[in-house]
Formats: C-alpha cells, structure tokens, sequence
C-alpha cells in the first residue's frame, strides 16, 4: 500500500510539468510573433504586413505561426495589447526614474518625449491612421486605447502625487504634454529635431508649470529672466 501510494504523486507531477513547460514554450512563441508583428508593421507598413511575412520575421513557418494566431486580425489584436501594456510601462518606469534635480516636471516632459519617440510609438501610429479606413482594425483599436488612456491617467495620477487637488487642471496638463509631444513625434518622421523643436519643449515645460502653480524656471528655451 505504501508504495503504491508513493508512486502516485510522481505519475501525477511528470505530466504537470510537462504542461508547465509546454506553456512556456506556447507563451514563449506567442511573443515573439507578436513582436515580430510590431516590427513588420514598423519596417512595412500595415497594409504591407501579411501573415506570412510575420511568419519570416519571427522565424517560424506559416502554419506554426497559424497554429497561434489563425489570422492578421487575431495577431493584431494581440499586439495592440502588447504595445500597450509595454508603453504603460516603459511611461510608468522613465517618470519614475530617480532625477539629480528633482525637477519632477523636467523630468516628465523629457521622458513623454522620449517615449513617443521610441519605435513602440511609431507602430501605434502606423496602426492608428490605418484603422482610419480599416473598420475591423478599428474595432480593435478603439476600445484598446480607451482602456489604455484610462490606465494611463490613474497611473499619472499615481506617480504626480504634487498635483492632488488640482483637478481640471492636472488633466490639463497631461492632455497638453500628449497632443504637443505626440503631434511633435509624428512631424518627426519626415524631419528632424531642429532648434524650433527644443523652443517648444521649453514652453510646454513653462506653460505646465503654471498649470501646477509652480515658479518657472530661469533661463528655459534659451530666454533669461527680466533684470
């Protein structure tokens, strides 16, 4: 009896560990192709990306890749997720980021900026205008950025702890950062960073001060204080 008993268990975690590591591996390949999607829709182009071509960039057959995902759309909806639950953390993680100045504001600012300046953020526009006229990638998309605009404004307002009480103007503030910033990325893709770029970050980071009530600071965007 006792060693019958004995046996059990181990006849019974051989499968569940095979299962765990299968899920793995499962988990392991979804990834990749999803990541291998971001990057066609940023070398290519949405319309241009094709199952097969997701397929050669993850390195997988067609049919494996398939086996995940059994269509574009299937594979898009999960790199949307995957997009944003990455910018939501890549966000969270650069305004968090310990600063020598302390200068929270600076800080945010510069980090939105270099965050929608990162590749993650080109495939979302790619995306984004395509969705224009494309109803089922609309479908997708729309609810996905509610949902990610909603988390993204608790998390701000997690992570600003100094704007508490300032209500209609701290969500001001984050509307203004992202139109200009975001608006400032995608000109980025046909020119690049001049002089009159840099002005206008100075004056987002002066007009957001005002906002949160806060003196500005000397010297910003190459204009010093009156004598």
């Amino acid at each position: 009896m006792n060693k019958t008993s004995t046996a059990l268990p181990d006849d019974d975690s051989e499968p569940a560990e095979a299962l765990g590591w299968q899920a793995q591996k499962s988990a392991s390949t979804r990834t990749q192709i999803i990541e291998a999607a971001i990057k066609c829709f940023i070398d290519y182009g949405y319309s241009r990306t094709t199952t097969t071509l997701i397929a050669e960039k993850a390195g997988l057959s067609r049919g494996a890749m398939l086996h995940h995902f059994p269509s574009k759309l299937a594979v898009v909806r999960a790199a949307v997720e995957h997009l944003h639950a990455k910018r939501l953390r890549a966000f969270r993680k650069a305004v968090t980021k310990p600063s020598s100045d302390r200068d929270h504001i600076r800080q945010s600012v510069e980090a939105y900026w270099g965050h929608v300046r990162h590749p993650m953020f080109v495939a979302f526009f790619e995306l984004a205008v395509a969705a224009r006229t494309d109803k089922e990638l609309s479908a997708i998309l729309r609810p996905a950025q509610e949902a990610f605009e909603k988390e993204w404004h608790r998390q701000a307002v997690e992570v600003f702890p100094e704007w508490q009480g300032r209500g209609e103007k701290f969500d001001l503030a984050l509307d203004i950062s992202r139109y200009v910033l975001e608006g400032m990325a995608i000109s980025f893709l046909t020119h690049k960073e001049t002089e009159r770029d840099k002005r206008v970050l100075a004056y987002l980071d002066e007009k957001i001060r005002e906002l949160a009530g806060l003196p500005a600071k000397p010297g910003r965007g190459g204009r010093k204080d009156p004598p």
